[in-house]
Formats: C-alpha cells, structure tokens, sequence
C-alpha cells in the first residue's frame, strides 16, 4: 500500500494525548480518522505487540518522543505493516543513566501520590522552553492537562517501558520504507543531532527542522500539517512515477 492511501496512526509521546495533534491542519480538515492509540504497556515489547494485533495490515505511523520510539520499534518487527514513518521530536539511542535515574524518580514520586499533571508541570520549560511558558498559557494549560489525562497508571507504565529501551539507532538501516523525520530547533530534550543521527542511518529518510520545542506538533500545529501533508503528497507523485 503507498503512503498515500495508508490509514495514519498517529502515537503521542509520555504524558501526552491525543490532544497532542489536535490543531494540525492537514488539507485543510486537520488529522479527522487517523488512529490515536495511546500507549499503556510496561515494555516496547509489548506496546509493539498490542499495536500489531489492533492496527490495520498497513498504515503510516506518525510517533512523537515516545511514540516514535515505539514506532522504529515497530517498523523493525514488522517493517511490511509500515508504508511510511514520520518520527518527530524522538530519540534512537538506548537511554542514559540520567534518564534511567529520571524515570525511576518519578515512579517513586508516583508511588508517594504525586499526580501525571504535577509531574507534567516540574518539566514546563524543558517541554516547551521558556518563552512559550511565559507567553502561551493556552499551550501550557493543553500541556498540564495532557498529563491530568493521561493519569497515573498509564504514566506509570510509559516510565516502565522507558526502562526497557534498547539502541535502535544501529539497527536504522535495516529500514527502506520512506522517513519523514521533524525536530524542533529549540528542543533540549531531543534536540536535532539525535535527528540527524536517524537520518543518516536511513536508506529513504528526510529531515525538516522547525522552530519549536519538544511538544513540537502542538506549538506549531499547521507548520506540522502542511509538512506531512506534503511530504505524503510527493510520496504519491513519485509512486506515480515508479
């Protein structure tokens, strides 16, 4: 199936929603009938699992952070289910002692009752960095209440499979579907070399950077439209031409 006519999937990263891609415009009527599972297992493993027995044959996987990560993991164990990747904001390599320390301190603050929204809000400025906290309160309430949605449980499982990520940025090659990969500028938290590194592993990927942050798709939602409306409509035309 081409990119084009490929049902979309669209995976939003920890602690955040569906409300993640909400205002993207994609011609003209944003991102009306894509899937929006969220992820709640304890390891890729089985986050990869689960989506392979519910998603359709086919489909375009759009993974933010999180997601995106899931989704190379995806595309690596089922790589004829993937017509096309859009990675966005998101990270290849295996984690950090810091981001293990991270995680683990934030279960133990989930353990002791701290909710997803006020762990949401102790990473305001790395997830939208300064300006936007001080001058989008609208971005920030959508942020805070990503997390309040999400809730506890889930978070608590999207920690446990952090815990369980591997390197995949070695493992890249192996992928031949076409890769639209995005990062924002301004992200410190995947900032844009990890998304040069996942180009360059690629046989068919692009990279676009955009001025924004790590919650890229909600602070700059009709630039990421327009992008991944035209990066499938040149998928289209050069299916035509093959």
């Amino acid at each position: 199936m081409s990119v084009a006519a490929a049902p979309l999937v669209l995976l939003a990263g920890m602690n955040c929603t569906a409300d993640l891609w909400a205002d993207a415009r994609f011609d003209g009527a944003g991102f009306e009938g894509a899937i929006r599972p969220m992820l709640d297992r304890p390891s890729i493993a089985e986050q990869v699992a689960a989506l392979l027995d519910a998603l359709p044959e086919n489909f375009v996987l759009v993974g933010h952070s999180l997601g995106g990560i899931v989704g190379m993991a995806l595309a690596l164990a089922a790589p004829e289910r993937v017509a096309g990747l859009v990675l966005v904001s998101t990270n290849a390599k295996a984690p950090t002692e810091a981001q293990r320390s991270g995680w683990g301190d934030w279960l133990t603050r989930l353990d002791a009752g701290t909710d997803a929204r006020a762990l949401q809000q102790s990473i305001l400025s790395p997830l939208l960095g300064e300006r936007l906290v001080r001058d989008r309160p609208d971005v920030v309430q959508r942020t805070l209440r990503m997390g309040e949605e999400t809730g506890a449980e889930r978070l608590r499982a999207q920690l446990a499979m952090q815990l369980t990520r591997t390197d995949l940025l070695a493992r890249l090659p192996e992928l031949t579907m076409p890769t639209l990969v995005v990062s924002g500028l301004d992200d410190v938290i995947c900032p844009p070399h990890f998304h040069t590194e996942i180009v360059s592993a690629m046989a068919d990927a692009r990279l676009v950077s955009l001025d924004a942050g790590h919650l890229l798709p909600l602070e700059r939602p009709r630039e990421f439209g327009r992008l991944v409306r035209s990066w499938m409509s040149q998928q289209r035309l050069a299916g035509a031409v093959a």
